[in-house]
């Protein structure tokens, strides 16, 4: 019997959950999960003040998930592109802080960066048996393949990538290429480079950062030069390379967009060994606000990567307990967190 998909709204559980510890306190859920459980690479200041609002809002993990329906295996898989990647495992660790709280296990599976739909459905569907939930991290997967996980009695959300007819938890991409845009033409950028996805894109949110980057340079009448264009797969290396391709150019863009911090990174890198000075001879904006993001002062746009996973992992818990589909509450915020890589143009 399929899952229901009566849309219902995302209604907050009356007692504390761990995402409230988490606000209070100021920091992630993952965070609040390694403190509460005493696991290591936590500051003692951090732990005594998830404590202290774990007590003030009188939380409690519920290990034992009462309320779960028996029978059921307590594991939630997530698939994933990239294992290693800075945002799947921020992702990750959001999942697996609610799932923890809930008395769930997380699985975690690995697709490759190139994974077609039909390797993503054979993933999961090797896994389906043993779990009562999969969250499906930036992958494709077609309307037929979800349904056919879904004719298993499992739950199904997105997290970034929005799939058909299944619960989808993210930002607006199209939003984060405006804002990236907007910030570097409001400083007098006229010529900006772009650290795209892959050519042969295995997802879309390099192509809705894209369509809104490239909206917002048309919103001021500059047409969009596609030949400063560079593809990447988001890892630090491809930022150095898309660096050398750009500045080799005879008419160098004056600023960089990187579709992701971990790129930026590797134009910080790349500029740095060629004597290229950021901002003074190329601006450089991110996305995601990486941690590494405030130490090397990169200007970037920020979203909270855990809180994804915990909100997805939240719709999880409580679609198996409910037995309906549950909507989200629409795109999580991003804004923008200018640092010192950009500025405006040297003058000629």
């Amino acid at each position: 019997m399929s899952v229901p998909t009566t849309e219902s709204h995302h209604l907050r559980p009356s007692r504390a959950t761990i995402e409230d510890v988490a606000k209070l306190a100021g920091v992630s859920v993952a965070t609040v999960s390694r403190a509460l459980r005493n696991l290591p690479n936590v500051a003692d200041s951090t732990r005594n003040r998830v404590e202290i609002a774990a007590l003030e809002l009188n939380y409690h993990a519920d290990p034992a998930a009462s309320r779960l329906a028996t029978g059921r295996s307590r594991s939630v898989a997530v698939v994933v592109q990239l294992l290693n990647g800075w945002y799947s495992s921020h992702v990750v660790a959001g999942v697996e802080a609610v799932c923890a709280e809930a008395g769930y296990d997380t699985i975690v599976v690995g697709v490759g960066p190139g994974s077609r739909e039909q390797d993503v459905f054979a993933a999961a569907s090797s896994i389906h048996r043993r779990v009562d939930a999969i969250i499906f991290v930036d992958v494709r997967v077609s309307s037929d393949e979800l349904q056919a996980l879904a004719d298993q009695s499992l739950v199904l959300v997105s997290v970034g990538h929005e799939l058909p007819e299944i619960t989808s938890v993210g930002i607006d991409d199209v939003e984060v290429g405006r804002i990236a845009a907007r910030h570097l033409i409001g400083l007098g950028h006229r010529r900006i480079g772009l650290i795209n996805g892959p050519d042969e894109l295995p997802f879309v949110v390099p192509h809705h950062r894209l369509t809104g980057f490239e909206e917002a340079l048309r919103e001021v009448g500059i047409e969009p030069d596609r030949s400063l264009y560079v593809a990447g797969n988001f890892t630090v290396q491809d930022g150095a390379d898309a660096l050398h391709a750009l500045m080799d150019r005879p008419d160098p863009p004056t600023a960089i967009f990187a579709l992701a911090d971990e790129m930026a990174f590797g134009v910080i890198l790349a500029a740095d060994e060629r004597g290229i000075r950021i901002p003074e001879d190329v601006s450089l904006i991110g996305v995601d606000d990486h941690d590494v993001a405030p130490v090397v002062g990169l200007t970037t746009v920020h979203q909270d990567v855990a809180e994804h996973g915990a909100r997805a992992a939240r719709l999880v818990v409580e679609q198996l307990a409910q037995g309906e589909r549950l909507t989200d509450d629409g795109p999580a915020p991003v804004r923008l967190i200018v640092r010192r890589t950009t500025a405006p143009p040297s003058p000629s």
